[in-house]
């Protein structure tokens, strides 16, 4: 046999896109060319594919070899397609039959000696594989993990390397497919934060379970000490647990990154630097990798000192928290990536931090106050929740308290518990939250009594707040009538969802 093919896929953003693996044994000098549009990933494993092949005990051909990676036009990178290429090289050679290959997946990275390591993307590639009713795939065992989470419908066999494979198609040994796996078997190696380990500050706790109650984006504001830092960290353990589809949609995104054995469970909280380029934070590169924003899906962004990041970062979350997810464009890529995260962003009154102190003085000169300011612009600050403003605590309610206990955050997962319950009750589907209404949403599924209505809009126009803003209260109020299982916003709903609609010069 002179030709051959075999069936394979890679990631194409959140996605996955089929790739056939074409190769011909012609006459010429021995050679490995590889066209069909592959980068320079894919063009250096001709050396580490022809090792795998020889080490495994099989034989290289001796004439030139062309691989074509159909479709041309479609631009492939990493190293998932070395398996498929062996197989069908091995398949031109003699070594295999093209039978041995029909309806079937391959995908895996050679080592030099024939074991075959994990790639990235697994289940966007399974998912690819059940698309196009592939029944059968070959994947690397470390990539077991997070395929089992998709094993359903469809075979998923673990090959830990070239020449096991060979055995398996070959029926001298049988190798038992993946089982689906849904429960957490997995050790808990996060840390743990607990709101009673902050003293005091209870508007700002408060105001977080909000927050966090109808995945809202919250500022925190004070010098540094109150425990701005602390209680954000705190955040994923008020979310609720993953549900199984959210495992998928998260672990296949943090699979396309440096996360391609483990199974994400937790929700994400990412806190990058304020260094961070903006290729990291909105996500690009030449692959159109996905970034912090995406990372963090159906959990949590951290942006500690928010007015250190530069303008073009801030600037360019604007899109992404209306809309949830990110478009990137690149020369010959476009892809959309969700990017559903809950904002918490932590700040000082002032650079020096200390504005407003009772026990510091306040260095910052007025210009250097008002360029401090301008760094969040008022289209960041009108997607922004609730902005709460932390002072200092006593020192004598620091040594108040000798024990600890949990109480605190039991009782605010609770009212979290309750909130988002009857928002899923209210919308019929456990995805969307107070946060995410859209205007027309808001008029058919929220109950607004007559009289908060008159309040709201007498305090809209003392206040001057923007449409935006207007709705934002409107959510933010409904969310704190979830917690209070109210059915309908009344007054006071609306009078504690007006005091975090301050701005960061109040």
């Amino acid at each position: 046999m002179t030709t051959a093919k075999a069936s394979s896929a890679i990631p194409y953003g959140f996605n996955g896109r089929l790739v056939t693996v074409e190769g011909d044994l012609c006459r010429g000098l021995p050679a490995l060319n590889i066209v069909g549009m592959a980068n320079r990933t894919i063009d250096e494993s001709k050396d580490r594919i022809r090792s795998a092949i020889r080490n495994s005990g099989f034989t290289f051909p001796r004439e030139k070899v062309v691989i074509n990676l159909a479709p041309a036009e479609l631009k492939k990178i990493g190293t998932s397609l070395d398996l498929p290429i062996a197989m069908v090289i091995l398949a031109i050679s003699g070594q295999l039959l093209q039978k041995d290959l029909s309806n079937k997946l391959f995908v895996g990275e050679l080592s030099l000696n024939g074991t075959l390591r994990p790639v990235r993307g697994i289940i966007n590639i399974i998912e690819c594989a059940r698309e196009h009713q592939i029944k059968q795939i070959y994947i690397p065992a470390a990539n077991a993990a997070q395929a089992s989470l998709v094993a359903r419908d469809i075979q998923i066999i673990p090959i830990d390397s070239l020449q096991e494979l060979w055995q398996s198609l070959k029926q001298i040994i049988t190798i038992s497919p993946l089982e689906r796996c849904v429960k957490n078997t997995q050790k808990d190696k996060h840390r743990h934060y607990y709101l009673d380990e902050i003293y005091g500050q209870f508007q700002a706790k408060r105001a977080m379970v909000i927050a966090v109650a109808g995945h809202h984006n919250i500022l925190l504001s004070g010098p540094p000490g109150t425990g701005k830092t602390m209680l954000a960290k705190t955040v994923p353990d008020l979310l609720p647990e993953l549900n199984y589809d959210e495992q998928i949609s998260v672990t296949k995104l943090h699979s396309l990154g440096t996360d391609i054995q483990d199974i994400i469970r937790t929700r994400p909280f990412r806190s990058p630097h304020h260094t961070a380029s903006l290729s990291a934070i909105i996500g690009g590169g030449s692959a159109a990798v996905p970034g912090e924003i995406s990372l963090a899906h159906l959990g949590v962004l951290c942006l500690d000192e928010l007015p250190e990041y530069p303008s073009r970062i801030l600037e360019s979350l604007r899109q992404p928290l209306e809309d949830h997810q990110v478009t990137i464009s690149r020369n010959a890529i476009k892809v959309t990536y969700p990017a559903d995260f809950m904002l918490v962003g932590t700040m000082n009154p002032c650079p020096c931090g200390y504005l407003g102190s009772k026990t510091h003085a306040c260095t910052c000169s007025g210009n250097q106050l008002q360029a401090y300011r301008k760094k969040l612009s008022g289209p960041v600050l009108d997607r922004i929740d609730l902005t709460v403003t932390m002072t200092p605590v006593p020192q004598s309610q620091i040594f108040k308290n000798t024990t600890f206990s949990t109480r605190e955050h039991t009782t605010a997962t609770t009212q979290i518990a309750t909130a988002i319950a009857n928002q899923h009750v209210r919308y019929g589907q456990p995805e969307i939250y107070n946060a995410s209404l859209s205007s027309a949403e808001i008029q058919k599924f929220l109950h607004i009594s007559t009289s908060a209505k008159n309040f709201l809009s007498t305090a809209a126009t003392k206040l001057n707040l923007s449409v935006r803003a207007y709705f934002k209260v409107i959510k933010v109020a409904q969310t704190i009538a979830d917690i209070e299982s109210s059915p309908e916003i009344t007054i006071s709903h609306l009078s504690e969802a007006l005091q975090y609609r301050q701005t960061v010069a109040d």
